[in-house]
Protein backbone atom coordinates (compact mmCIF):
# COMPACT_ATOMS: atom_id res chain seq x y z
CA UNK A 1 0.00 0.00 0.00
CA UNK A 2 1.24 3.39 -0.91
CA UNK A 3 2.29 5.77 2.13
CA UNK A 4 -0.02 8.79 2.34
CA UNK A 5 2.83 11.14 1.38
CA UNK A 6 2.67 9.35 -2.42
CA UNK A 7 -1.12 9.20 -2.27
CA UNK A 8 -1.31 13.29 -1.48
CA UNK A 9 0.98 14.02 -4.69
CA UNK A 10 -0.20 10.86 -6.86
CA UNK A 11 -3.29 12.94 -8.79
CA UNK A 12 -1.28 14.54 -11.71
CA UNK A 13 -1.09 10.67 -13.14
CA UNK A 14 -5.04 10.66 -13.27
CA UNK A 15 -5.28 14.20 -14.36
CA UNK A 16 -7.74 13.38 -17.15
CA UNK A 17 -9.78 11.11 -14.82
CA UNK A 18 -9.55 13.52 -12.54
CA UNK A 19 -11.26 16.23 -14.25
CA UNK A 20 -14.16 13.70 -15.86
CA UNK A 21 -14.74 12.03 -12.59
CA UNK A 22 -14.61 14.77 -9.51
CA UNK A 23 -17.84 16.93 -9.74
CA UNK A 24 -17.49 20.77 -9.15
CA UNK A 25 -17.89 22.76 -5.90
CA UNK A 26 -21.53 24.25 -5.52
CA UNK A 27 -21.88 28.29 -6.02
CA UNK A 28 -23.54 28.93 -2.97
CA UNK A 29 -21.13 26.53 -0.66
CA UNK A 30 -18.07 29.08 -2.31
CA UNK A 31 -20.62 32.20 -1.98
CA UNK A 32 -20.52 31.35 1.83
CA UNK A 33 -16.88 30.54 2.36
CA UNK A 34 -16.33 34.30 0.47
CA UNK A 35 -18.70 35.76 2.59
CA UNK A 36 -17.11 37.52 5.39
CA UNK A 37 -14.92 39.21 3.13
CA UNK A 38 -17.23 40.32 0.22
CA UNK A 39 -17.20 43.43 -0.50
CA UNK A 40 -19.03 45.40 -3.54
CA UNK A 41 -16.10 47.86 -3.69
CA UNK A 42 -13.42 45.51 -5.69
CA UNK A 43 -12.67 41.86 -6.32
CA UNK A 44 -11.73 39.63 -3.98
CA UNK A 45 -8.12 38.18 -4.09
CA UNK A 46 -8.61 34.71 -3.42
CA UNK A 47 -5.93 31.84 -3.47
CA UNK A 48 -6.92 28.14 -4.60
CA UNK A 49 -4.52 25.62 -2.63
CA UNK A 50 -3.96 22.71 -3.68
CA UNK A 51 -6.40 23.31 -7.14
CA UNK A 52 -5.63 20.76 -8.99
CA UNK A 53 -7.54 20.38 -12.51
CA UNK A 54 -9.39 23.53 -11.81
CA UNK A 55 -13.09 22.14 -9.89
CA UNK A 56 -12.89 25.18 -7.12
CA UNK A 57 -11.03 27.40 -9.25
CA UNK A 58 -13.07 27.80 -12.23
CA UNK A 59 -16.50 28.39 -9.54
CA UNK A 60 -14.19 31.02 -7.42
CA UNK A 61 -13.71 32.75 -10.76
CA UNK A 62 -17.60 32.48 -11.45
CA UNK A 63 -18.02 34.99 -8.09
CA UNK A 64 -15.55 37.92 -9.69
CA UNK A 65 -13.04 37.43 -7.78
CA UNK A 66 -9.38 38.04 -9.02
CA UNK A 67 -8.20 33.99 -8.22
CA UNK A 68 -4.53 32.28 -8.35
CA UNK A 69 -4.40 28.74 -8.16
CA UNK A 70 -1.41 26.69 -6.49
CA UNK A 71 -1.01 23.02 -6.51
CA UNK A 72 2.43 20.49 -5.92
CA UNK A 73 1.90 19.00 -9.11
CA UNK A 74 2.92 20.38 -12.41
CA UNK A 75 0.80 17.94 -14.34
CA UNK A 76 -2.56 19.29 -12.75
CA UNK A 77 -1.66 22.91 -12.88
CA UNK A 78 -1.29 22.22 -16.68
CA UNK A 79 -4.48 20.58 -16.66
CA UNK A 80 -5.57 23.08 -14.53
CA UNK A 81 -4.92 25.71 -17.71
CA UNK A 82 -6.54 24.06 -20.15
CA UNK A 83 -9.67 24.02 -18.08
CA UNK A 84 -9.96 27.00 -16.42
CA UNK A 85 -8.27 29.83 -18.77
CA UNK A 86 -6.68 33.64 -17.54
CA UNK A 87 -6.12 32.19 -14.24
CA UNK A 88 -2.25 32.62 -12.83
CA UNK A 89 -0.79 29.41 -11.78
CA UNK A 90 1.83 28.57 -9.29
CA UNK A 91 3.75 25.65 -8.27
CA UNK A 92 3.58 25.47 -4.49
CA UNK A 93 1.48 23.99 -1.04
CA UNK A 94 -0.34 24.76 1.72
CA UNK A 95 2.58 24.85 3.57
CA UNK A 96 4.66 26.92 1.73
CA UNK A 97 2.61 29.34 -0.79
CA UNK A 98 4.77 31.48 -3.09
CA UNK A 99 2.91 34.77 -2.11
CA UNK A 100 3.39 38.46 -0.13
CA UNK A 101 2.60 38.71 3.57
CA UNK A 102 -1.08 39.52 3.95
CA UNK A 103 -1.56 39.31 -0.20
CA UNK A 104 -4.96 37.53 -0.47
CA UNK A 105 -8.40 38.15 1.06
CA UNK A 106 -9.35 34.25 1.33
CA UNK A 107 -7.28 30.94 1.44
CA UNK A 108 -9.59 28.26 -0.33
CA UNK A 109 -8.60 24.47 -0.23
CA UNK A 110 -11.37 21.99 -2.07
CA UNK A 111 -10.64 18.08 -1.45
CA UNK A 112 -6.74 19.56 -0.32
CA UNK A 113 -6.83 20.11 3.77
CA UNK A 114 -6.80 16.31 4.96
CA UNK A 115 -3.45 16.38 3.31
CA UNK A 116 -1.79 19.01 5.19
CA UNK A 117 0.53 19.72 8.30
CA UNK A 118 -2.21 21.28 9.81
CA UNK A 119 0.19 23.58 12.24
CA UNK A 120 2.77 24.84 9.26
CA UNK A 121 -0.49 24.76 6.82
CA UNK A 122 -2.23 27.24 9.39
CA UNK A 123 0.44 29.55 10.23
CA UNK A 124 1.06 29.85 6.25
CA UNK A 125 -2.43 30.90 5.51
CA UNK A 126 -2.03 33.29 8.39
CA UNK A 127 0.86 34.85 7.16
CA UNK A 128 -0.83 35.15 3.39
CA UNK A 129 -3.75 36.56 4.51
CA UNK A 130 -4.83 39.96 5.37
CA UNK A 131 -6.60 40.99 8.82
CA UNK A 132 -10.03 39.85 8.23
CA UNK A 133 -9.28 37.44 5.57
CA UNK A 134 -11.09 33.80 5.30
CA UNK A 135 -9.77 30.28 5.69
CA UNK A 136 -11.85 28.38 3.86
CA UNK A 137 -11.66 24.44 3.75
CA UNK A 138 -14.21 22.65 1.51
CA UNK A 139 -15.48 18.79 0.40
CA UNK A 140 -17.80 17.16 -1.74
CA UNK A 141 -18.16 13.77 -0.23
CA UNK A 142 -20.72 11.47 -0.90
CA UNK A 143 -23.76 10.74 1.21
CA UNK A 144 -23.26 6.98 2.46
CA UNK A 145 -27.45 7.64 3.67
CA UNK A 146 -28.36 6.19 0.33
CA UNK A 147 -27.12 2.04 0.88
CA UNK A 148 -25.24 1.06 -2.53
CA UNK A 149 -22.88 4.40 -2.37
CA UNK A 150 -21.81 2.72 1.03
CA UNK A 151 -21.15 -0.21 -1.19
CA UNK A 152 -19.61 1.36 -3.40
CA UNK A 153 -17.12 3.17 -0.91
CA UNK A 154 -16.45 -0.42 0.43
CA UNK A 155 -15.64 -1.28 -2.98
CA UNK A 156 -13.23 0.92 -3.76
CA UNK A 157 -11.49 2.04 -0.10
CA UNK A 158 -12.70 4.97 1.98
CA UNK A 159 -10.77 8.32 1.46
CA UNK A 160 -8.54 10.08 4.30
CA UNK A 161 -10.88 13.08 3.72
CA UNK A 162 -14.54 10.57 4.29
CA UNK A 163 -12.82 9.50 7.42
CA UNK A 164 -12.04 12.91 8.76
CA UNK A 165 -15.14 14.16 8.37
CA UNK A 166 -16.69 11.38 9.75
CA UNK A 167 -14.77 11.32 13.03
CA UNK A 168 -13.91 15.01 14.53
CA UNK A 169 -13.83 17.17 11.29
CA UNK A 170 -10.90 19.08 10.05
CA UNK A 171 -8.51 21.12 12.68
CA UNK A 172 -7.04 24.12 12.05
CA UNK A 173 -3.89 26.17 14.61
CA UNK A 174 -2.98 28.94 15.53
CA UNK A 175 -3.81 32.44 14.16
CA UNK A 176 -7.38 30.55 13.36
CA UNK A 177 -9.96 29.68 16.19
CA UNK A 178 -13.24 27.76 15.56
CA UNK A 179 -14.16 26.89 12.56
CA UNK A 180 -17.89 27.98 10.97
CA UNK A 181 -19.76 24.91 9.10
CA UNK A 182 -22.45 24.36 6.86
CA UNK A 183 -23.68 21.56 4.51
CA UNK A 184 -25.06 21.56 1.59
CA UNK A 185 -27.06 18.04 -0.42
CA UNK A 186 -27.33 18.00 -3.78
CA UNK A 187 -27.43 14.95 -6.66
CA UNK A 188 -25.16 14.34 -9.51
CA UNK A 189 -25.98 12.71 -12.35
CA UNK A 190 -23.14 10.46 -14.39
CA UNK A 191 -22.35 8.31 -17.11
CA UNK A 192 -20.28 5.33 -16.93
CA UNK A 193 -17.65 7.30 -18.05
CA UNK A 194 -17.60 9.41 -15.53
CA UNK A 195 -18.08 7.26 -12.87
CA UNK A 196 -15.49 4.96 -13.33
CA UNK A 197 -13.14 8.04 -13.65
CA UNK A 198 -14.45 9.54 -10.43
CA UNK A 199 -13.35 6.09 -8.93
CA UNK A 200 -10.06 5.84 -11.03
CA UNK A 201 -8.96 9.66 -9.70
CA UNK A 202 -8.85 8.38 -5.99
CA UNK A 203 -5.58 8.06 -4.55
CA UNK A 204 -5.95 4.77 -3.49
CA UNK A 205 -6.90 3.40 -6.48
CA UNK A 206 -4.13 5.45 -8.62
CA UNK A 207 -1.52 4.24 -6.45
CA UNK A 208 -2.69 0.44 -6.06
CA UNK A 209 -1.66 -2.79 -7.99
CA UNK A 210 -2.83 -3.27 -11.62
CA UNK A 211 -4.82 -6.73 -10.34
CA UNK A 212 -6.02 -4.16 -7.50
CA UNK A 213 -6.62 -1.74 -9.41
CA UNK A 214 -8.56 -3.77 -11.85
CA UNK A 215 -10.75 -5.81 -9.14
CA UNK A 216 -12.00 -2.23 -8.03
CA UNK A 217 -13.21 -1.06 -11.47
CA UNK A 218 -14.62 -3.99 -12.04
CA UNK A 219 -16.60 -4.44 -8.54
CA UNK A 220 -17.93 -0.44 -9.43
CA UNK A 221 -18.48 -1.07 -12.86
CA UNK A 222 -21.18 -4.07 -11.60
CA UNK A 223 -22.36 -1.26 -9.37
CA UNK A 224 -23.35 1.16 -12.06
CA UNK A 225 -25.10 -1.78 -13.81
CA UNK A 226 -27.53 -2.66 -10.94
CA UNK A 227 -28.19 0.88 -10.22
CA UNK A 228 -28.21 2.89 -13.42
CA UNK A 229 -31.29 4.29 -16.10
CA UNK A 230 -31.23 5.39 -19.28
CA UNK A 231 -31.40 9.30 -20.09
CA UNK A 232 -32.38 9.64 -23.13
CA UNK A 233 -30.30 6.93 -25.06
CA UNK A 234 -27.22 6.77 -22.30
CA UNK A 235 -26.90 5.03 -19.23
CA UNK A 236 -26.91 7.39 -15.94
CA UNK A 237 -26.74 6.59 -12.19
CA UNK A 238 -27.88 9.28 -9.89
CA UNK A 239 -25.02 10.19 -6.58
CA UNK A 240 -25.75 11.76 -3.84
CA UNK A 241 -23.38 14.49 -2.78
CA UNK A 242 -23.24 16.54 0.54
CA UNK A 243 -21.01 19.73 0.26
CA UNK A 244 -19.15 20.33 3.61
CA UNK A 245 -17.67 23.28 3.99
CA UNK A 246 -15.81 25.36 6.90
CA UNK A 247 -13.90 28.69 7.58
CA UNK A 248 -12.31 30.96 10.02
CA UNK A 249 -11.01 34.48 10.40
CA UNK A 250 -7.53 35.35 10.59
CA UNK A 251 -7.65 37.84 13.47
Amino acid sequence: MASREEMSTSFGAAAGAYESGRPDYPREAVDWLLAPVATPDRALRVADVGAGTGKLTRTIAETGADVVALDPDPGMLASLRENVHGVPTFTGTAEGMPLPDASVDAVLLGQAWHWVDVVAASQEAGRVLRAGGVLGLVWNIRDESESWIAELTAAMHGSHAEEMLASDGPQVAEPFGVLEHESWRWTRTMTRGAFLDMVASRSYVITAADADRARILGAVEALFDAHRRVEGDVEVVDIPYRTEAFRAIRP
